[in-house]
């Protein structure tokens, strides 16, 4: 597997960027969805890795820098035929890696509540993320929770 900065214009990162929106409005409120569209992640401060198997995109995952010491964990999606191969893992300990070459501190991310979320909140959870409250614009409800990791 190959991790590469994602090519924003690949019909498969497309893709991969549609059904993780797709699974986002599926699984949670319309007002409780707070993935990122393409143009997102066109701004500054948010870079969109892509985990390859030869030609084919895998996963997908980002991370946007909040201030000098907070990033966030942005759009972490596996491509439905590829799950339970390691490529969430892996794009997890890429982005890790990546927010500690830009001396990030601390890392967050906001996820769903439900059912749907449980393989994901699995995955952070092996990495030492720990539950802990809303940060930036979030608000704490029903249908979502934050977690937190110190990386310094």
């Amino acid at each position: 597997m190959k991790i590469t900065n994602a090519d924003l214009s690949h019909p498969q990162v497309i893709g991969l960027l549609q059904i993780h929106l797709a699974g986002m409005y599926e699984n949670s409120p319309p007002e409780q969805v707070f993935a990122l569209d393409l143009s997102a992640f066109k701004q500054p401060g948010i870079q969109l890795y892509c985990a390859w198997f030869e030609d084919t995109a895998c996963g997908i995952g980002a991370l946007k820098t909040l201030n000098t010491d907070e990033g966030e964990i942005k759009s972490m999606r596996t491509h439905p035929d590829c799950l339970k191969q390691g490529v969430a893992s892996r794009l997890l300990e890429h982005i890790i890696q990546q927010a500690k070459i830009r001396g990030i501190g601390r890392l967050m991310l906001e996820t769903g509540s439900g059912e749907a979320f449980v393989p994901a909140i699995r995955l952070y959870q092996r990495y030492g993320f720990i539950s802990g409250p809303a940060f930036g614009d979030y608000e704490k409800s029903p249908f979502n929770q934050f977690f937190h990791l110190k990386l310094q």
